[in-house]
Protein backbone atom coordinates (compact mmCIF):
# COMPACT_ATOMS: atom_id res chain seq x y z
CA UNK A 1 0.00 0.00 0.00
CA UNK A 2 1.12 3.70 -0.99
CA UNK A 3 0.86 6.75 1.18
CA UNK A 4 0.91 10.39 0.08
CA UNK A 5 2.86 12.65 2.11
CA UNK A 6 1.21 16.35 1.25
CA UNK A 7 4.13 18.95 2.44
CA UNK A 8 2.58 22.13 4.14
CA UNK A 9 3.30 25.38 2.34
CA UNK A 10 6.59 26.88 4.07
CA UNK A 11 5.75 30.37 4.92
CA UNK A 12 9.18 32.12 3.78
CA UNK A 13 12.52 30.50 2.36
CA UNK A 14 15.53 31.03 4.53
CA UNK A 15 18.93 30.48 3.86
CA UNK A 16 22.35 28.80 6.15
CA UNK A 17 23.91 32.50 5.54
CA UNK A 18 20.77 34.10 7.05
CA UNK A 19 20.83 32.17 10.07
CA UNK A 20 21.79 33.12 13.39
CA UNK A 21 24.32 30.71 15.16
CA UNK A 22 21.83 28.38 17.26
CA UNK A 23 19.62 28.18 14.56
CA UNK A 24 22.33 26.73 12.32
CA UNK A 25 23.37 24.34 15.26
CA UNK A 26 20.01 23.14 15.62
CA UNK A 27 19.45 22.97 11.86
CA UNK A 28 22.99 20.70 11.90
CA UNK A 29 21.29 18.50 15.13
CA UNK A 30 18.71 17.96 13.01
CA UNK A 31 19.45 16.62 10.28
CA UNK A 32 21.79 14.08 12.39
CA UNK A 33 19.39 13.00 14.11
CA UNK A 34 16.88 11.69 11.04
CA UNK A 35 19.81 10.28 9.85
CA UNK A 36 19.63 8.15 12.73
CA UNK A 37 16.00 7.75 12.76
CA UNK A 38 16.35 6.54 9.23
CA UNK A 39 19.21 4.21 10.04
CA UNK A 40 16.43 2.65 12.48
CA UNK A 41 14.59 1.74 9.36
CA UNK A 42 17.15 0.40 6.96
CA UNK A 43 17.02 4.16 5.49
CA UNK A 44 19.50 6.43 4.67
CA UNK A 45 20.09 10.43 3.71
CA UNK A 46 21.82 10.32 0.51
CA UNK A 47 22.35 14.15 0.81
CA UNK A 48 22.51 16.08 3.55
CA UNK A 49 22.27 19.64 2.53
CA UNK A 50 22.04 22.79 5.08
CA UNK A 51 19.21 23.85 2.29
CA UNK A 52 17.28 20.80 3.25
CA UNK A 53 16.50 22.79 6.39
CA UNK A 54 13.70 25.24 6.73
CA UNK A 55 12.28 27.06 9.97
CA UNK A 56 8.36 27.07 10.57
CA UNK A 57 6.86 28.47 13.89
CA UNK A 58 10.47 28.84 14.66
CA UNK A 59 11.76 25.20 14.90
CA UNK A 60 14.21 23.60 12.07
CA UNK A 61 12.30 21.51 9.45
CA UNK A 62 13.44 18.86 7.19
CA UNK A 63 12.10 19.13 4.19
CA UNK A 64 13.51 17.18 1.35
CA UNK A 65 11.58 13.56 1.24
CA UNK A 66 13.30 12.71 -1.94
CA UNK A 67 17.26 12.59 0.07
CA UNK A 68 15.99 9.36 1.69
CA UNK A 69 17.40 6.23 -0.12
CA UNK A 70 17.71 2.33 0.97
CA UNK A 71 20.43 2.02 3.69
CA UNK A 72 23.46 -1.01 2.71
CA UNK A 73 25.20 -2.71 4.81
CA UNK A 74 28.87 -1.73 4.72
CA UNK A 75 28.40 1.34 2.41
CA UNK A 76 29.89 4.59 3.58
CA UNK A 77 28.00 7.85 4.76
CA UNK A 78 28.23 9.25 0.78
CA UNK A 79 26.58 12.70 2.59
CA UNK A 80 29.64 12.55 4.58
CA UNK A 81 31.89 15.36 3.11
CA UNK A 82 28.16 17.68 2.48
CA UNK A 83 27.28 17.73 5.63
CA UNK A 84 31.24 18.48 7.03
CA UNK A 85 31.36 21.50 4.13
CA UNK A 86 27.51 22.75 4.86
CA UNK A 87 27.11 22.34 8.51
CA UNK A 88 30.49 21.44 10.87
CA UNK A 89 32.40 23.76 8.82
CA UNK A 90 30.35 27.05 9.31
CA UNK A 91 29.93 26.02 13.05
CA UNK A 92 33.60 25.26 13.85
CA UNK A 93 34.31 29.03 11.76
CA UNK A 94 31.36 30.50 13.43
CA UNK A 95 32.72 29.29 16.86
CA UNK A 96 36.68 29.78 16.87
CA UNK A 97 36.76 32.46 14.44
CA UNK A 98 33.73 35.22 13.38
CA UNK A 99 30.37 34.69 13.17
CA UNK A 100 30.45 36.79 10.39
CA UNK A 101 31.81 33.38 8.49
CA UNK A 102 28.71 32.01 7.88
CA UNK A 103 28.52 34.67 5.19
CA UNK A 104 31.06 31.96 3.00
CA UNK A 105 28.09 30.08 2.41
CA UNK A 106 26.81 32.60 0.16
CA UNK A 107 30.32 32.19 -1.51
CA UNK A 108 30.54 28.62 -1.84
CA UNK A 109 26.48 27.66 -2.38
CA UNK A 110 27.67 23.97 -2.07
CA UNK A 111 29.19 23.73 1.12
CA UNK A 112 32.78 26.13 2.73
CA UNK A 113 35.38 24.05 1.57
CA UNK A 114 37.51 21.92 4.30
CA UNK A 115 40.56 23.18 3.19
CA UNK A 116 40.15 26.74 3.13
CA UNK A 117 38.54 25.91 6.76
CA UNK A 118 41.63 23.90 7.40
CA UNK A 119 43.52 26.96 6.71
CA UNK A 120 41.53 29.36 8.26
CA UNK A 121 40.99 27.90 11.96
CA UNK A 122 43.33 28.31 14.53
CA UNK A 123 45.57 26.25 16.29
CA UNK A 124 43.14 25.58 19.37
CA UNK A 125 40.57 24.16 17.04
CA UNK A 126 43.08 22.12 15.20
CA UNK A 127 44.07 20.60 18.35
CA UNK A 128 40.88 19.22 19.24
CA UNK A 129 40.61 15.34 17.97
CA UNK A 130 37.32 15.65 16.58
CA UNK A 131 37.69 18.55 14.07
CA UNK A 132 40.99 17.57 13.45
CA UNK A 133 39.48 14.32 12.06
CA UNK A 134 36.34 15.63 10.35
CA UNK A 135 38.04 18.59 9.27
CA UNK A 136 41.61 18.79 8.77
CA UNK A 137 42.30 15.08 8.08
CA UNK A 138 39.15 15.25 5.75
CA UNK A 139 40.38 17.80 3.91
CA UNK A 140 43.70 16.20 3.42
CA UNK A 141 42.29 13.05 2.18
CA UNK A 142 40.61 15.04 -0.49
CA UNK A 143 43.71 16.23 -1.81
CA UNK A 144 44.84 12.52 -1.91
CA UNK A 145 41.50 11.56 -3.93
CA UNK A 146 41.46 8.77 -1.16
CA UNK A 147 38.37 9.69 1.05
CA UNK A 148 38.48 7.82 3.78
CA UNK A 149 35.32 6.50 4.91
CA UNK A 150 35.54 5.59 8.93
CA UNK A 151 37.06 8.14 11.15
CA UNK A 152 38.81 7.37 14.75
CA UNK A 153 36.41 7.63 17.01
CA UNK A 154 37.25 6.98 20.61
CA UNK A 155 40.42 5.51 19.86
CA UNK A 156 38.92 2.99 17.51
CA UNK A 157 41.18 2.35 14.52
CA UNK A 158 40.66 3.61 10.33
CA UNK A 159 38.39 0.87 8.64
CA UNK A 160 40.87 0.70 5.42
CA UNK A 161 38.64 -1.23 3.42
CA UNK A 162 36.18 1.77 2.97
CA UNK A 163 33.61 -0.51 4.17
CA UNK A 164 31.37 0.79 7.37
CA UNK A 165 29.40 -1.17 9.63
CA UNK A 166 25.75 0.20 10.64
CA UNK A 167 27.32 0.09 14.06
CA UNK A 168 30.37 2.30 12.85
CA UNK A 169 28.41 4.84 10.87
CA UNK A 170 26.20 5.38 14.00
CA UNK A 171 29.63 6.10 15.82
CA UNK A 172 30.65 8.84 13.10
CA UNK A 173 26.92 10.32 13.80
CA UNK A 174 27.45 10.81 17.58
CA UNK A 175 31.02 12.23 17.44
CA UNK A 176 29.70 14.76 14.72
CA UNK A 177 26.66 15.27 17.13
CA UNK A 178 29.26 15.30 20.33
CA UNK A 179 31.07 17.89 18.59
CA UNK A 180 28.00 20.18 17.79
CA UNK A 181 26.49 20.02 20.55
CA UNK A 182 29.84 21.42 22.33
CA UNK A 183 30.18 24.22 20.16
CA UNK A 184 29.25 27.23 22.22
CA UNK A 185 29.42 30.60 20.50
CA UNK A 186 30.73 33.35 23.37
CA UNK A 187 28.21 36.18 22.27
CA UNK A 188 30.50 39.93 22.29
CA UNK A 189 28.50 43.23 23.36
CA UNK A 190 27.67 44.68 20.42
CA UNK A 191 26.05 48.20 19.59
CA UNK A 192 22.52 47.07 19.28
CA UNK A 193 22.47 43.36 20.78
CA UNK A 194 20.10 45.31 23.88
CA UNK A 195 18.75 48.49 22.03
CA UNK A 196 15.56 48.66 23.24
CA UNK A 197 17.32 48.28 26.99
CA UNK A 198 19.08 50.86 26.92
CA UNK A 199 16.58 53.14 24.67
CA UNK A 200 16.25 56.30 24.64
CA UNK A 201 12.16 55.85 24.92
CA UNK A 202 10.15 56.56 28.68
CA UNK A 203 8.51 53.37 29.75
CA UNK A 204 5.34 55.99 28.87
CA UNK A 205 6.82 56.41 25.19
CA UNK A 206 7.28 53.06 24.29
CA UNK A 207 3.79 51.03 25.63
CA UNK A 208 2.31 54.10 23.43
CA UNK A 209 4.36 53.46 20.67
CA UNK A 210 3.67 49.90 21.10
CA UNK A 211 -0.18 50.58 20.77
CA UNK A 212 0.15 53.06 18.21
CA UNK A 213 2.63 50.09 16.11
CA UNK A 214 -0.14 47.32 16.37
CA UNK A 215 -3.20 49.66 15.71
CA UNK A 216 -1.30 50.29 12.22
CA UNK A 217 -0.65 46.50 11.94
CA UNK A 218 -4.42 45.84 12.01
CA UNK A 219 -5.51 48.54 9.97
CA UNK A 220 -3.49 47.07 7.16
CA UNK A 221 -4.78 43.15 7.92
CA UNK A 222 -1.77 41.73 6.32
CA UNK A 223 -0.75 37.86 6.08
CA UNK A 224 3.12 38.28 5.81
CA UNK A 225 4.66 41.45 7.55
CA UNK A 226 8.83 42.03 7.56
CA UNK A 227 9.97 43.72 10.41
CA UNK A 228 13.28 45.39 8.92
CA UNK A 229 15.89 46.39 11.94
CA UNK A 230 13.95 44.25 14.47
CA UNK A 231 16.41 43.93 17.51
CA UNK A 232 15.21 40.93 19.38
CA UNK A 233 11.96 41.43 17.86
CA UNK A 234 9.66 43.36 20.55
CA UNK A 235 7.58 44.56 17.51
CA UNK A 236 7.88 41.75 15.35
CA UNK A 237 5.62 40.03 18.27
CA UNK A 238 2.31 42.40 18.01
CA UNK A 239 2.22 41.11 14.59
CA UNK A 240 3.28 37.36 15.47
CA UNK A 241 0.94 37.50 18.50
CA UNK A 242 -2.02 37.99 16.34
CA UNK A 243 -1.05 34.77 14.26
CA UNK A 244 0.44 36.98 11.48
CA UNK A 245 3.55 35.50 9.63
CA UNK A 246 6.34 37.49 10.64
CA UNK A 247 9.87 37.83 9.54
CA UNK A 248 12.13 39.89 11.82
CA UNK A 249 15.13 40.86 10.14
CA UNK A 250 18.57 42.28 11.93
CA UNK A 251 21.64 43.38 11.20
CA UNK A 252 23.66 42.10 14.45
CA UNK A 253 23.65 38.46 14.89
CA UNK A 254 23.59 38.96 18.88
CA UNK A 255 20.54 40.42 18.28
CA UNK A 256 18.96 37.87 15.98
CA UNK A 257 20.42 35.04 18.30
CA UNK A 258 18.58 36.87 21.33
CA UNK A 259 15.52 36.90 19.33
CA UNK A 260 15.96 33.08 17.95
CA UNK A 261 16.57 32.23 21.66
CA UNK A 262 13.48 33.64 22.64
CA UNK A 263 10.94 31.82 20.22
CA UNK A 264 12.53 28.75 21.21
CA UNK A 265 12.09 29.61 24.60
CA UNK A 266 8.48 30.46 24.73
CA UNK A 267 7.45 27.98 21.52
CA UNK A 268 6.42 31.19 19.44
CA UNK A 269 4.47 30.55 16.11
CA UNK A 270 4.68 33.02 12.82
CA UNK A 271 8.20 34.37 13.97
CA UNK A 272 11.05 33.60 11.87
CA UNK A 273 14.40 35.66 12.73
CA UNK A 274 16.82 36.11 10.00
CA UNK A 275 20.06 38.08 9.58
CA UNK A 276 20.37 40.39 7.11
CA UNK A 277 22.17 43.82 6.40
CA UNK A 278 19.58 45.91 4.51
CA UNK A 279 22.28 47.68 2.93
CA UNK A 280 23.86 44.96 0.94
CA UNK A 281 20.52 42.43 1.21
CA UNK A 282 20.91 38.68 0.22
CA UNK A 283 21.41 38.88 -3.76
CA UNK A 284 19.97 36.25 -6.49
CA UNK A 285 22.96 33.36 -6.36
CA UNK A 286 23.85 29.98 -8.17
CA UNK A 287 23.72 29.08 -11.76
CA UNK A 288 21.83 31.76 -13.63
CA UNK A 289 21.42 33.60 -10.42
CA UNK A 290 18.28 31.77 -9.88
CA UNK A 291 18.95 28.82 -7.13
CA UNK A 292 18.76 31.23 -4.61
CA UNK A 293 16.49 34.18 -4.28
CA UNK A 294 17.25 37.42 -3.44
CA UNK A 295 15.33 39.21 -0.33
CA UNK A 296 13.40 41.35 -2.86
CA UNK A 297 12.46 38.21 -4.91
CA UNK A 298 11.61 36.25 -1.75
CA UNK A 299 8.33 39.15 -1.20
CA UNK A 300 6.72 41.15 -1.11
CA UNK A 301 5.48 41.30 2.22
CA UNK A 302 2.40 42.87 2.65
CA UNK A 303 3.39 45.48 5.20
CA UNK A 304 7.32 46.76 5.98
CA UNK A 305 7.87 47.75 9.89
CA UNK A 306 10.90 50.42 9.49
CA UNK A 307 10.74 51.44 13.39
CA UNK A 308 14.04 53.03 14.54
CA UNK A 309 15.59 52.35 11.35
CA UNK A 310 15.80 55.54 8.85
CA UNK A 311 18.47 57.18 10.64
CA UNK A 312 20.93 54.65 10.13
CA UNK A 313 20.00 54.26 6.69
CA UNK A 314 20.25 57.78 5.85
CA UNK A 315 23.18 58.76 8.53
CA UNK A 316 25.17 55.97 9.01
CA UNK A 317 24.92 54.51 5.76
CA UNK A 318 24.69 58.17 3.36
CA UNK A 319 21.71 56.92 1.93
CA UNK A 320 19.27 59.75 1.00
CA UNK A 321 15.84 59.51 1.23
CA UNK A 322 15.02 58.64 -2.22
CA UNK A 323 16.78 55.52 -2.43
CA UNK A 324 15.39 54.13 1.41
CA UNK A 325 11.14 55.03 -0.21
CA UNK A 326 12.02 53.16 -3.09
CA UNK A 327 13.66 50.29 -1.81
CA UNK A 328 10.97 49.55 0.81
CA UNK A 329 8.16 50.34 -2.09
CA UNK A 330 10.10 47.06 -3.56
CA UNK A 331 9.73 45.11 -0.26
CA UNK A 332 6.06 45.72 0.39
CA UNK A 333 2.72 47.20 0.15
CA UNK A 334 2.00 48.93 3.74
CA UNK A 335 4.93 50.74 5.22
CA UNK A 336 5.03 51.45 9.23
CA UNK A 337 8.16 53.93 9.32
CA UNK A 338 8.90 55.63 12.39
CA UNK A 339 11.41 59.04 11.80
CA UNK A 340 14.03 59.74 14.00
CA UNK A 341 15.01 64.22 13.95
CA UNK A 342 18.00 65.48 14.60
CA UNK A 343 17.49 66.89 17.91
CA UNK A 344 17.11 62.66 19.07
CA UNK A 345 19.74 61.37 21.13
CA UNK A 346 20.27 58.68 19.05
CA UNK A 347 21.01 60.87 16.10
CA UNK A 348 23.40 62.95 17.89
CA UNK A 349 25.44 60.24 19.18
CA UNK A 350 25.68 59.59 15.25
CA UNK A 351 26.69 63.02 14.07
CA UNK A 352 29.13 63.36 17.02
CA UNK A 353 32.18 61.79 15.23
CA UNK A 354 31.28 62.60 12.21
CA UNK A 355 30.66 66.62 10.21
CA UNK A 356 26.84 67.23 9.74
CA UNK A 357 26.71 66.81 5.34
CA UNK A 358 22.85 65.78 5.98
CA UNK A 359 21.19 69.05 5.34
CA UNK A 360 18.35 67.06 4.15
CA UNK A 361 17.45 64.83 7.10
CA UNK A 362 14.62 66.77 8.45
CA UNK A 363 10.73 65.84 8.55
CA UNK A 364 9.54 67.92 5.52
CA UNK A 365 12.46 66.54 3.17
CA UNK A 366 11.15 62.91 4.55
CA UNK A 367 7.40 63.40 3.85
CA UNK A 368 8.26 64.74 0.23
CA UNK A 369 10.65 62.19 -0.78
CA UNK A 370 8.88 59.37 0.40
CA UNK A 371 5.25 61.03 -1.53
CA UNK A 372 7.25 60.11 -4.45
CA UNK A 373 6.48 55.94 -3.74
CA UNK A 374 3.80 56.22 -1.09
CA UNK A 375 0.46 57.79 0.09
CA UNK A 376 0.74 59.30 3.45
CA UNK A 377 -2.62 57.42 5.26
CA UNK A 378 -1.32 58.93 8.88
CA UNK A 379 1.14 60.66 10.74
CA UNK A 380 0.84 60.52 14.49
CA UNK A 381 3.97 62.01 17.20
CA UNK A 382 5.02 59.13 19.39
CA UNK A 383 4.25 61.16 22.80
CA UNK A 384 6.78 62.11 25.42
CA UNK A 385 9.08 62.01 22.22
CA UNK A 386 10.17 64.21 18.99
CA UNK A 387 9.74 60.97 16.69
CA UNK A 388 6.88 60.26 14.34
CA UNK A 389 5.19 57.40 13.31
CA UNK A 390 3.71 57.49 9.62
CA UNK A 391 1.17 54.95 8.04
CA UNK A 392 2.05 54.30 4.27
CA UNK A 393 0.58 52.83 1.24
CA UNK A 394 2.67 52.25 -1.96
CA UNK A 395 1.33 54.33 -4.84
CA UNK A 396 -0.19 52.76 -7.85
CA UNK A 397 1.30 52.62 -11.21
Amino acid sequence: MYKVIKPIKVPFISYPYEWSFGMYKDSALLTLEILKISLKYNMILKDSSSYNIQFIDSKPTFIDTLSFDKYEEGKPWEAYQQFCKHFLAPLVLMTYVSIDLSKLMQIYIDGIPLDLTSKILPLKAKINPSIYMHIIMHSKSQEKHSLDAEKILNNQKILVDNKVSKQGLLSIIDNLESIIRNLKWNKPKTEWGDYYHITNYSEFSMEQKSKMVADMILKTKPKMLWDLGANNGPFSRLASGKGIETISFDIDPVAVELNYQECRKNGDKNLLPLISDLTNPSPDIGFSNKERDSLIRRGPADTILALALIHHLSISNNLPFENTARFFSECGEYLIIEFVPKNDSQVKKLLASRKDIFDRYDIESFRNDYSHYFDILEEKNIENSERTLFLMKKKTI
